[in-house]
């Protein structure tokens, strides 16, 4: 089919392969924006080296995403309300940024940060 001056309709044109890295990142992003999660401090023996927000891990075929996820979430702040706002995000994000079907999104919170701590200077 054709649509217009000559161009093909875009269903046409050919496949669009989105990577498992940008859809990582998409995830992470979309974890970091969340106000329910928050970065964490990494330390190696005792040295601050910066701060690092959610990790993903993507696999699956595009229309059966599996997504896994380690956050920080502040804390106090209801678990399980904030994981389930999460899982919905991140599966939102992925289907409208890269025509994806999550099949789950899996979470794992690994610490709880504080809501009210101010940031410490090292």
């Amino acid at each position: 089919m054709s649509t217009g001056a000559g161009r093909a309709d875009p269903a046409d044109r050919g496949r669009l392969h989105v990577s498992r890295t940008v859809l990582r990142k998409i995830a992470e992003h979309t974890a970091d924006q969340d106000p329910g999660c928050a970065p964490t401090r990494r330390r190696i023996a005792g040295l601050g080296l910066g701060a690092h927000g959610a990790s993903a891990h993507v696999s699956g075929p595009d229309d059966a995403l599996r997504v896994r996820l380690d956050v920080a979430l502040r804390y106090p702040a209801p678990i399980r309300e904030a994981v389930a706002a999460l899982r919905t995000r991140v599966g939102e994000e992925l289907s409208r940024l890269a025509d994806c079907e999550v099949r789950s999104v899996d979470v794992t919170v690994s610490a709880l940060v504080p809501a009210d701590t101010p940031p410490r200077v090292e």
